[in-house]
């Protein structure tokens, strides 16, 4: 596998995303779901029907949660006919123009391309996160270590083209500037890093510096959301129409993605399975590196809050940390504009045992 295929970019799906919502402009609202019928009966025959869900990117371990949901039938349980996971990827639709045409009923994104989107005009809502912390990260040798963002100054830092707004934002956190290091272009395969070409490098922490690991380069990183810039990722997205009119067909999706969750952080390996040899099949993943990515993936998902008010939940505290980090990215927005947690979190009061 290369890495190159592996990982998201930061704000991947703008492009996409402003050239629908600036284009013709906003389509008629298209979050009720037609095919299904909360109080009556679908074409399958289950309460909800059948619904398409947008994956972030490609199948890999990213999305071990829906794999479990899917796989051991929590999505079928919960009233769903059939959960359609669609793959996304550098050439796919962005999850916000897709719920915007209707084609994706729910979709994961990120709060810094889904809140573009809704400064825009697109009515939709974050509902849930599987990520508490974002993966980005700078990784370097082990031997010339870049322990902070004060320890790249002067320093030569490979960035992807469509990295460089959460790097500079990151710089911007920090108090610093540009012009402090020297922003190297790059794509999205770490060898330059490995040849001594750069000192440091934008990365995924669960993607590259293990990649960079297993072909023995030792490494070392840090988290750009241990430095001021806690975004989540991994973020459950919807229309407001679905908030609105289909509450409980979203919080029955809810129950079964915690349900899924909730498997695959407890078995590393077998998430690593299910996204080599089923749901990843066609990527040619290779087995022990996703084993690897789903044990490193955990450290994102797991946090103190999530162990005290459940998996996919946000603080009121990380909400407004999100929000402040945006503003960092020139984003300005507000948390009730972006973020809606209220169905997540009647989820768990009325099932206390999911928790």
């Amino acid at each position: 596998m290369t890495p190159e295929f592996d990982r998201r970019s930061f704000l991947r799906y703008s492009a996409l995303t402003g050239a629908v919502l600036g284009g013709a402009g906003l389509l008629a609202a298209c979050g009720d779901d037609s095919s299904s019928s909360p109080g009556g009966s679908t074409p399958d025959g289950s309460r909800f029907g059948s619904v398409a869900i947008q994956l972030s990117w490609l199948k890999n371990i990213e999305f071990a949660g829906e794999y479990f949901a899917d796989s051991k039938g929590y999505f079928k349980d919960a009233g769903f006919g059939s959960v359609n996971l669609i793959a996304g990827g550098a050439a796919s639709t962005s999850v916000e123009a897709g719920l915007d045409t209707g084609k994706v009923w729910l979709g994961l994104s990120a709060p810094q391309t889904t809140a573009p989107a809704i400064l825009e005009g697109l009515p939709a809502k974050i509902v849930a996160t599987t990520y508490q912390k974002n993966p980005f990260c700078i990784v370097s040798s082990a031997g010339k270590p870049i322990k902070n963002p004060q320890d790249m100054k002067g320093r030569k830092i490979g960035v992807q083209d469509t990295n460089l707004l959460i790097f500079n934002a990151l710089l911007t956190a920090n108090g610093m500037k540009p012009g402090d290091v020297t922003i190297v272009p790059a794509q999205f395969d770490p060898t330059p890093l490995a040849n001594g070409e750069v000192d440091g490098w934008v990365s995924y922490v669960t993607n590259e510096p293990i990649i960079l690991a297993a072909k023995g380069f030792e490494n070392t990183n840090f988290l750009f959301a241990d430095y001021n810039l806690p975004l989540v990722a991994e973020t459950l997205t919807v229309m407001q129409s679905t908030i609105d009119k289909e509450r409980d067909k979203l919080k029955a999706f809810l129950t079964a993605e915690i349900k899924g969750w909730k498997d695959a952080v407890a078995a590393p390996a077998e998430s690593a399975r299910l996204a080599v040899e089923v749901y990843g099949k066609d990527q040619k993943l290779d087995l022990a590196e996703q084993t690897k990515e789903a044990t490193a993936q955990n450290d994102l998902v797991l946090s103190a809050d999530t162990a005290a008010h459940g998996l996919l939940s946000m603080t009121d505290q990380l909400i407004e940390q999100n929000i402040a980090a945006l503003r960092t990215a020139a984003i300005d927005i507000k948390a009730d504009q972006l973020f809606d947690l209220s169905v997540l979190r009647e989820v768990y009061a009325e099932n206390p045992g999911l928790k």
